[in-house]
């Protein structure tokens, strides 16, 4: 199958079935879809969370309510890099977190082996281009926003030794053509949305030989209504915005217990006060509230009430009955949970959707193209490497 055939294939699926996907789970006192209404109520909290956490028993769970979950499955699976590890000296991980370390080890071994100067882009302290360097890159630019992590890398760079420099550029304003050329091999590592855009067309406008890159967080630096890429994508009837685009990073490695009872208590209370502020203003649709640091639901439900009021300069009256309303918000987020769990069983298709878009725009601009995934998803989520060639 081509890319081409899995992009029409896939985007037909999610056409067909974007009742169950395309909404926005806060907008429901009730489970939306009669037919899957007894199915979900019948559902134990932790049976939501198992079935979330596995996307293989999500597909297998609604196979018999939802039309071609096994092809949806199917065309989600990509190949996976055949590659041996590099072991590298403790010096080069310093600084850097056991899991992040792992995912960049398995990110290297799956890129093709060259001995080109390498571009690296949204670098970060260069972790990335340190082990290209390390692996015999003859020399690695890092292209870096903030000036400080510029310092850090170089600093590291120097203490080991590497052939490796350091640009501090805003990708999205500053003129970054110099940093191209056809004779280099340009690499990202989980960089954001319009950050792996601008990435990609100037790679290929400057006909870079090598273009390796895993894409992320696909809303950021984006305007809302999404922009297909390539000729084949702007041919679907599919109109995403960034609340679609958020549902394929929506995969996540289980958090731990501490921080997943602290989400809990979140949405609770942020649909408790939803529900209190719809009985104070008679609106019937749902508003949402800033992010906040999470200490304020270690408190109590009315002092959230109160900051949340005055956010959305609301006064609450005085004879306010907070208990009913936080009743009320945890009833909603186990109907929030199950509309949720609904919608997470196409999150991975949206993102090879997005990932096949990318790979096609690629292929447009003369490229030979393959999609795989790099590490294994309890590494990352996030693990879809776009490799891409021009001789």
């Amino acid at each position: 199958m081509t890319l081409a055939e899995q992009f029409f294939a896939l985007d037909s699926l999610l056409m067909r079935n974007r009742h169950y996907w395309q909404c926005t789970a806060f907008d429901f006192d009730a489970i939306p879809w009669r037919d899957l209404q007894d199915t979900l109520n019948n559902l134990t909290d932790d049976q939501v969370i198992a079935l979330d956490n596995d996307q293989d028993k999500l597909y297998q769970f609604f196979s018999n309510h939802i039309n071609q979950l096994d092809e949806l499955a199917n065309l989600c699976e990509l190949p996976s890099t055949a590659h041996a590890k590099v072991d590298y000296p403790f010096w080069l991980s310093n600084g850097i977190k056991g899991r992040k370390f792992e995912q960049l080890k398995d990110f290297v071994s799956a890129l093709p082996n060259t001995k080109q100067p390498v571009l690296e882009w949204c670098a970060g302290k260069g972790h990335l281009g340190r082990m290209l360097a390390f692996n015999g890159a003859s020399n690695v630019h890092s292209i870096e926003l903030q000036q400080s992590l510029c310092e850090q890398g170089q600093k590291s760079v120097q203490q080991q030794g590497l052939v490796m420099h350091f640009s501090q550029a805003n990708v999205l304003k500053d003129d970054i053509t110099q940093f191209f050329n056809t004779d280099m091999h340009a690499v990202a590592l989980h960089a954001c949305g319009g950050l792996h855009q601008t990435f990609m067309r100037q790679a290929s406008l400057a006909k870079v030989q090598q273009i390796s890159f895993s894409p992320c967080c696909y809303h950021l630096f984006t305007a809302n209504e999404y922009l297909a890429m390539s000729e084949v994508a702007k041919q679907s009837g599919l109109n995403l915005t960034h609340r679609d685009l958020k549902l394929a990073l929506q995969e996540t490695v289980t958090a731990p217990s501490r921080l997943e009872k602290v989400r809990k208590t979140e949405l609770e209370w942020r649909l408790g006060f939803d529900a209190l502020r719809k009985s104070i203003t008679g609106e019937q649709h749902y508003v949402s509230v800033p992010s906040v640091n999470k200490a304020i639901f270690s408190d109590s439900f009315k002092s959230f009430c109160g900051w949340a009021a005055e956010k959305k300069t609301l006064k609450i009256p005085q004879d306010t009955d907070y208990n009913k309303y936080l009743s009320i918000g945890q009833a909603r987020k186990k109907i929030t949970d199950r509309v949720e769990l609904v919608r997470h069983v196409f999150r991975r298709a949206i993102e090879v959707w997005l990932v096949l878009d990318r790979a096609l725009y690629l292929q447009q601009q003369g490229y030979q193209v393959s999609v795989k995934t790099f590490c294994e998803k309890q590494l990352t989520p996030r693990n879809i490497l776009i490799l891409a060639n021009i001789h």
